[in-house]
This record gives structure tokens, sequence and C-alpha cells, in this order.
């Protein structure tokens, strides 16, 4: 992992589409994303079953599913895209959809949205 994390934003004249690279949330995120048509967004899902380190580690690079549907909920993109989010695609699912009311996707390879 960078230190850093970089997003991208890109407008064309029917849609806006939000990339944004492993990070935890940041109001610059929420304000990049905010009316977005989509949002591709990491999240991980397993952030507390690993070492102490880990999860240090994980907090600061990497997008819980809670922390995800809050910035969601701010951003109100149309489409929200998931990706980086490990082997429980199914666990992530669901803790999403128990969290979040708006249009959602887990990416998958080869996915077109």
């Amino acid at each position: 992992h960078a230190m850093e994390s970089y997003g991208y934003r890109f407008d064309t004249a029917d849609r806006s589409i939000v990339i944004s690279g492993d990070t935890n949330p940041t109001q610059e995120t929420i304000d990049a994303c905010r009316g977005c048509d989509v949002l591709v967004h990491e999240t991980q899902r397993s952030l507390a079953a690993r070492s102490e380190i880990a999860r240090q580690f994980g907090a600061k690079y990497h997008t819980s599913p809670d922390q995800m549907a809050e910035l969601a909920r701010q951003a109100k993109p149309r489409l929200l895209i998931l990706y980086h989010q490990g082997a429980d695609q199914e666990g992530l699912f669901n803790d999403m959809r128990a969290r979040y009311a708006g249009l959602f996707a887990i990416a998958r390879d080869l996915d077109v949205y």
C-alpha cells in the first residue's frame, strides 16, 4: 500500500463516474462523489477478524460496510459498485443490504454496468 490514496471523477455529457482507491472514508471522498451516477469504491468486510496490527492498517486504508453505507447515504450515488471485498461476497451483500437502501452491486471480474 502507498501512503496516499487517489480517486478519480469522470464527468461526461450524460453521466459522472467516481472511482476510489483503497481508503477510509473522508469528507473529500464524499464531496467528490456527491450526486454521481456511479461510485466504484472498495469495501473490506473482515477487518474485525484480523490481528491488531492488521486491524489498525485496515482501518487506515480500507472502508468497512458500516462506513461505506454512511458514505453512500451522504454522497447519494445512483449506483454503488463495491470491489476489493474478499472471498465472502454473500456476507458483504447481506451486510450492505442491512445498512444501505440504495442500489448497489458487488463487483466481479468482467462485469459490465
